[in-house]
């Protein structure tokens, strides 16, 4: 059985609270759960009331082997669950992301799209400017023609 510790969503919509909890790899994410060790409330002002978490039972799933979600690591970062000899046991290997920063036909096409629409943009914007001046010079004109 692989023992995992990730987030089970609760609260409403708009408004999340999580769970963090400790299930077999197979249940669902709001499924069944072998124990709950903490909340989490990322919408909560309050950085004190935001985590609510077991220390004690963390280690402990963790010294069973259980696995960590990325989520839940970087938690158990901040609230120092990884110490002593818990130390090593939050570091998770970079997921291998091959061909993001390749240059592709449709990046380059997007890019071009873009820089043409910022020209656009700036010919719009030089066009309105020119024109308030010119209103504005007009004016200024008439009335001193007026006096």
């Amino acid at each position: 059985m692989a023992v995992v510790i990730r987030m089970k969503r609760t609260g409403r919509r708009n408004r999340p609270c999580y769970r963090i909890s400790v299930a077999d790899s197979r249940f669902p994410r709001d499924g069944r759960v072998l124990e709950t060790i903490g909340l989490y409330d990322p919408i909560a002002g309050d950085k004190d009331r935001q985590v609510t978490l077991n220390v004690e039972r963390a280690q402990h799933w963790i010294s069973e082997g259980a696995t960590p979600s990325e989520t839940v690591t970087s938690i158990f970062k901040r609230q120092g669950v990884f110490t002593g000899e818990f130390a090593l046991a939050g570091k998770h290997k970079p997921r291998k992301r091959p061909g993001r920063k390749k240059a592709t036909a449709t990046g380059a096409r997007r890019a071009a799209a873009k820089a043409s629409r910022g020209e656009r943009k700036t010919a719009r914007r030089d066009g309105r400017v020119a024109a308030k001046r010119a209103e504005a010079a007009a004016a200024a004109a008439a009335e001193s023609g007026d006096e």
